[in-house]
């Protein structure tokens, strides 16, 4: 990537790298139809919540950019959102995969948050890695909105080095819904807390 923006343009804190097949939309490709895609229910609200200047939003897919740079330009159609995209040809083919290397990124890597479906794409950088369940075609998921609130809940902390946090959640096969019940139990402890401390004045 290009230096990071630099005064009076704001350089969002955090780079969140994104693929786009299995985590953002669903492709299927036949002899009949070609390629076809299916958008991932609360996609423009995830875009809209995470883009610039939030956070600094990089597509990074093992897919070719002939077919999916028009995919993109239908995900953010006024170019507001996404700042770059990178395609296959800026991967490495390592064992039997496409690798993205995050040390070539241009960026300071505990800043640097990689969500994707394949744990082979971050091989080399898993601390790096949020690694989602493969969405399937689910129009019921709502994945992606809290996606959303987690990225921002680790802005809002002002979080020093985001692999601490990653870390905790690769323990989890779904780290999002890991994160929804800590979300729970975070609510009812402070009704709870409110709830004794209402009882304690009276």
């Amino acid at each position: 990537l290009p230096d990071p923006l630099e005064y009076p343009m704001l350089q969002p804190k955090y780079t969140i790298v994104l693929e786009i097949t299995g985590l953002l939309v669903k492709s299927d490709w036949t002899h009949k139809h070609g390629w076809r895609f299916q958008k991932r229910p609360g996609l423009d609200v995830f875009l809209s919540q995470i883009g610039y200047p939030n956070f600094e939003v990089v597509i990074w897919t093992v897919e070719n950019g002939m077919t999916f740079w028009a995919i993109i330009n239908g995900m953010d159609p006024n170019n507001q959102y996404i700042m770059y995209r990178l395609f296959r040809d800026a991967t490495r083919f390592k064992n039997g995969t496409h690798v993205k290397e995050l040390n070539c990124l241009n960026r300071d890597l505990k800043k640097v948050i990689v969500i994707d479906w394949n744990k082979n794409s971050t091989q080399d950088n898993p601390d790096n890695a949020f690694t989602l369940p493969k969405w399937n075609g689910d129009m019921s998921d709502r994945s992606l909105i809290d996606l959303a609130q987690f990225l921002n809940e680790i802005k809002d902390s002002d979080v020093d080095d985001v692999r601490e946090v990653l870390q905790y959640y690769r323990q989890f096969d779904d780290p999002i819904e890991a994160f929804r019940e800590n979300q729970r139990k975070f609510a009812e402890n402070i009704k709870e807390d409110r709830k004794s401390t209402r009882q304690n004045s009276s």
